[in-house]
């Protein structure tokens, strides 16, 4: 297993090391959908765990939310700084959080978790992070997606360094074990858009519109990655 250095290794060199500091202008739609379901956040304090460049925080901060960040990425870092001159926009791990116990009304780690070193530890760490009637917005990948299952996907690019994959249910006893209960999931709809349906060899495209259309209509169980809306399961005990 890789160490934290080897690990922010790769996300300053490799994965971000193309990025600059170009700042998209809006996010897309799916978690702008996302967003809206989470209601009105004026007045709220949130936290995005790996929080990369800083996309979803700009959309969290459009919905009245004081932000604040946290990514191991020393690139990602600087850009979300650029991006968001008013937030909180720290460097580190998420398996030790530079925050205040309870401070946060929503934490939210959006495709990450997967990837962390001790992904209990860092759940334990949002939890205390967290006021005790905060909400917890987590997306993972789920070990029942239908194209996984059939041998069609192998992982994202970050597997080089570390991905773990687990259902539904196994992800569900993991946030639960850290104090978490699973209030609703919603589907990840990222494929239906131009970019992801036109990638790669145009004869993969027809095969890839369909993939993303039946994703509409597929059970929660054979999505790619699965959205976990939690709350504390009780007031966490600070020490």
């Amino acid at each position: 297993m890789p160490d934290h250095q080897q690990v922010q290794n790769f996300y300053d060199e490799q994965y971000y090391g193309h990025v600059h500091n170009q700042i998209e202008s809006r996010l897309p739609w799916h978690m702008r959908r996302v967003a809206q379901r989470l209601g009105s956040l004026k007045g709220k304090a949130a936290l995005d765990v790996a929080c990369g460049t800083g996309g979803w925080l700009q959309e969290l901060h459009k919905r009245g939310a004081a932000v604040s960040g946290i990514d191991i990425s020393i690139r990602a870092a600087e850009i979300a700084r650029a991006r968001l001159s008013g937030a909180d926009i720290r460097t580190g791990t998420a398996e030790r959080l530079p925050f205040a116990d309870g401070q946060f009304d929503l934490v939210t780690c959006m495709g990450s978790l997967e990837h962390f070193l001790d992904q209990p530890g860092a759940l334990r760490e949002m939890r205390r992070v967290a006021k005790p009637s905060a909400r917890f917005l987590i997306l993972v990948p789920n070990a029942g997606f239908l194209t996984r299952r059939l041998g069609l996907y192998s992982g994202t690019d970050q597997i080089a360094i570390r991905e773990t994959v687990r259902s539904i249910n196994e992800w569900t006893d993991m946030f639960c074990a850290a104090g978490l209960l699973v209030s609703a999931r919603w589907r990840d709809l990222h494929p239906i858009s131009r970019d992801w349906i036109c990638r790669g060899s145009k004869w993969h495209w027809p095969a890839r519109a369909t993939q993303a259309t039946l994703l509409c209509t597929w059970p929660i169980g054979w999505q790619y990655q699965v959205y976990f809306l939690c709350c504390s399961c009780e007031p966490a005990a600070h020490a």
